[in-house]
């Protein structure tokens, strides 16, 4: 273990796995607990749209991500709030869309850029110091928006009627929520790549439920795991020349299914 960390690009791999992790345990266990895992696949896939145009632009691909994520978020916000009825059917839509737009606009981009596939795959191996930052920047976000709206987000998680006959403002607080979700997925894309990124949100939090009591328990275990996930990822990936990304969710698959035996506490 000591000769990896004599690497830069490994320091810097197991800083962005720390980061990521927290940003998966944290947001991941609000998805699960209020049912947005295909809205987060949906942000996921569609901020490909984002990766194209910022290629075409001649931008940082990870800014037209985010950018272009916030604007999903906020339209699939106003879906929900104005037309639930069919919303799997118009989150569908949104994620093709994007994907087709994405490719369109790295078709129409001169050349082929090679980078392109560490957004799909992951490759967290290639994290740079400014990619870092961006994480940690995003974590920051996301400790503040969860400390000042803690007791909100689990009165509206459970009962957002109760909720709202409470005084809260469930409207701003899930759109709030989604924003937050759709930053998360971009900087968690450069970790696992957009394809598998909901495997890395969902897994950990769906494990953690089972053995834990409260809502900041959940959050807390599954921060632990996506990192124990990572970390062993990364050494499979160092030691059997794999893919980084793939290894992680592949252990995090292995264990989700070594623990389905277990009930729930």
């Amino acid at each position: 273990m000591s000769d990896i960390l004599h690497f830069e690009f490994m320091q810097y791999a197991l800083y962005a796995a720390l980061i990521v992790s927290f940003i998966c345990g944290i947001i991941g266990t609000l998805i699960v607990i209020n049912r947005m895992v295909f809205i987060a696949g949906g942000i996921a896939h569609g901020s490909y749209g984002g990766i194209g145009l910022a290629l075409f632009l001649g931008i940082s691909p990870l800014l037209g991500a985010s950018l272009f994520a916030l604007v999903l978020g906020g339209i699939m916000a106003y879906l929900t709030h104005r037309n639930n009825t069919r919303l799997d059917s118009l989150i569908g839509v949104l994620w093709a869309f994007g994907m087709a737009f994405g490719i369109i606009m790295t078709d129409l981009t001169p050349g082929y850029n090679v980078d392109l596939m560490s957004y799909l795959f992951g490759a967290i191996l290639l994290v740079s110091l400014e990619d870092l930052y961006g994480m940690g920047s995003i974590l920051a976000l996301i400790l503040v928006f969860v400390l000042v709206f803690y007791r909100q987000l689990i009165a509206m998680s459970f009962d957002a009627k109760f909720a709202k006959l409470r005084g809260v403002n469930t409207e701003l607080l899930y759109t709030l929520l989604i924003l937050i979700v759709a930053l998360s997925v971009v900087m968690s894309i450069r970790a696992v790549g957009l394809i598998l990124v909901i495997a890395l949100l969902t897994i950990p939090p769906y494990i953690a439920e089972k053995f834990t009591a409260s809502i900041a328990g959940m959050m807390t275990l599954s921060s632990f795991l996506a990192l124990v996930f990572c970390g062993i990822g990364l050494l499979l990936s160092y030691h059997f020349n794999l893919s980084a990304g793939a290894s992680i969710i592949l252990v995090a698959t292995s264990v989700f299914l070594l623990q389905l035996p277990f009930k729930k506490r």
